[in-house]
């Protein structure tokens, strides 16, 4: 949920920072007080279309902050965050936006700086603001099928998995099919570049870890008199004139006649002894390595040739060796294929034929399983609607294009979702033909439609935030109330902040924000504040009665919303 919101020079606000709770956040106030600005700061934070115009008289730029709580760890915004390289620590995702004055947009989320695009695509996971004249992600009938799919998730999302592998396979197949069938004069370039790149790598006859010992030998080389030196140096400590190892034996010798008087010094002749034989046998060794050496400029020569031999290669083929070696092995192979490119097309597309096959059943399963979930979502969606009093509204989730449809056709368009193409369809009058839900034309209507949607979709979405900016224009009494409930209702699932003139739906506020503007120093602000009870009464008052309020208002304002707190306890 959007926890935190702190808003700064922007338009008539000068400094705003508002602390909002679970459940149905309601905005109320005089028309031009800035309920409407608020939401588009917030519009704003979530990747909004930005302007000049917004940054506040006279200041450099406008900030937007939000803080939001991730409660759910399965929450889609976690993957978004990811694909994006964006750490998500303790449940909590920061947005911040700064305009400046000259229209230009600095974004960051979690304090990483992001395009507009980016915090677009990980604000639109958690907030979902609906205006009365907006394209929403409801309207919008690409999103149709993924909803549905949503919906029936418990038994869609297995078929969708079983689909998808499949589906991974078909496209990497027609992949190789396309690959192989390329113009003939193209393939024969390739051919050439890749067979002259082979025969280069064999002609090195490289070895695993070739280069590694190859620079362990020149580097010893390169430091052959240091090593020389210090083998020879070391040697004569232990055994030149100064007889290190002498003058060891001479005190294991006494430490011997010691211990025949004194047993206490047995253990002191042991650790004594040991190290004697030791230094002994390091001695023979250094003396061993000592003659050992030898020094070639002829073999320093041939390895810093080889060497950088190897280096020509690992800029062309790859950073080490292995990467070389690997890809000769693949371009050996896409060597074979090529020449023997017409009996791997054929092997090819007897595969794609057998995959076809299989991933057409998946499709006519997850067809089948649509079909029966269309059904489920058809009466939910006409049970909602009579609850907002549009009983006469015929619903319908369209299949403009289905796997049972595409029976028979050698080549189906297959997509990563499946063969089905849908589309919600709606009739709000009887006798009207049934139309897509973006051609619905009455404002009030609307209103309601979507609140129906969303009462059922906030259960299946995973949206932090939901947002009404007026939604409840253009209806009245008994309606009224209808969609006051509705909205409540789909705060039970989402955190639903609504700016609204009703008072049927003020009075169903968890928390009542009143927006109102004052003037200081000759310069216009917005002020938000938490109404109490005895304030809301007043202010559901106003909204019933207008500018003057009588202690009728008052007893009417008070009944409305004693009726919401018993509608909200049941």
């Amino acid at each position: 949920m959007l926890q935190e919101l702190s808003i700064k020079n922007f338009a008539i606000i000068d400094e705003l920072f508002l602390s909002i709770e679970k459940g149905l956040t309601v905005l109320t106030g005089e028309t031009g007080a800035g309920k409407s600005i608020i939401i588009d700061a917030v519009h704003l934070l979530v990747g909004g279309r930005g302007s000049s115009e917004f940054v506040r008289h006279g200041e450099k730029k406008a900030e937007i902050e939000g803080l939001f709580i991730l409660d759910d760890p399965t929450h889609p915004c976690y993957e978004r965050a990811r694909e994006f390289g964006i750490d998500i620590e303790e449940g909590m995702i920061i947005l911040h936006r700064d305009l400046s004055s000259a229209g230009k947009s600095v974004c960051r989320i979690n304090g990483k700086l992001v395009t507009i695009s980016i915090l677009r695509e990980v604000g639109s996971t958690l907030i979902d603001i609906h205006g009365q004249h907006e394209h929403q992600e409801l309207m919008n009938e690409s999103n149709h099928l993924r909803l549905l799919d949503q919906y029936g998730s418990q038994e869609i999302e297995q078929a969708l998995n079983n689909y998808g592998i499949l589906y991974k396979q078909y496209e990497q197949t027609l992949s190789k099919i396309k690959s192989l069938s390329e113009n003939e004069q193209q393939m024969a370039h390739r051919l050439d570049l890749i067979q002259f790149q082979l025969r280069e790598i064999q002609g090195a006859n490289l070895q695993l870890n070739e280069d590694e010992e190859l620079m362990e030998e020149k580097r010893k080389l390169s430091n052959f008199e240091k090593l020389f030196d210090s083998l020879k140096t070391s040697y004569g400590a232990l055994q030149g004139e100064q007889k290190g190892i002498d003058w060891v034996g001479l005190a294991m010798t006494q430490l011997e006649a010691a211990a025949e008087i004194e047993k206490d010094f047995s253990p002191i002749l042991e650790s004594v002894s040991n190290c004697f034989y030791i230094l002994e046998d390091v001695a023979r060794t250094i003396r061993n390595e000592y003659d050992s050496l030898e020094y070639s400029p002829e073999r320093l020569n041939d390895i810093e040739s080889r060497l950088n031999e190897i280096n020509q290669l690992k800029r062309k083929y790859g950073g080490t060796v292995e990467d070389i070696l690997e890809y000769s092995a693949t371009i050996e192979e896409e060597i074979e294929t090529i020449i023997n490119r017409e009996s791997h097309i054929e092997d090819l597309q007897k595969k794609l034929y057998q995959v076809q096959k299989d991933l057409f059943l998946e499709a006519k399963q997850l067809h089948d399983l649509r079909k029966i979930w269309a059904d489920q979502l058809t009466k939910a969606i006409h049970d909602e609607l009579k609850h907002l009093y549009m009983d006469k509204t015929i619903f319908e989730v369209r299949f403009l294009q289905s796997a049972g449809e595409l029976k028979g056709n050698p080549n189906p368009p297959f997509r990563k979702d499946g063969l089905d193409i849908i589309e919600f369809y709606i009739s709000t009058n009887p006798g009207e033909p049934l139309k897509p839900l973006n051609k619905v034309a009455s404002g009030g209507e609307l209103s309601r439609m979507m609140l129906a949607l969303k009462t059922i979709f906030s259960k299946h979405q995973g949206i932090t935030s939901i947002i009404f900016d007026e939604v409840d224009t253009g209806v009245s009494g008994r309606v009224a109330q209808a969609i006051a409930e509705k909205i409540y209702q789909v705060s039970e699932h989402s955190q639903v902040l609504c700016i609204s003139h009703l008072p049927q739906v003020a009075a169903m506020a968890d928390t009542h924000l009143f927006i109102m503007k004052e003037t200081v120093d000759g310069r216009t602000r917005t002020l938000v504040r938490t109404l109490e009870h005895n304030e809301k009464i007043k202010e559901v008052g106003r909204m019933i009665s207008g500018v003057e309020i009588t202690d009728k208002t008052k007893e009417h304002a008070e009944e409305l919303l004693q009726l919401a707190y018993a509608k909200k306890a049941t």
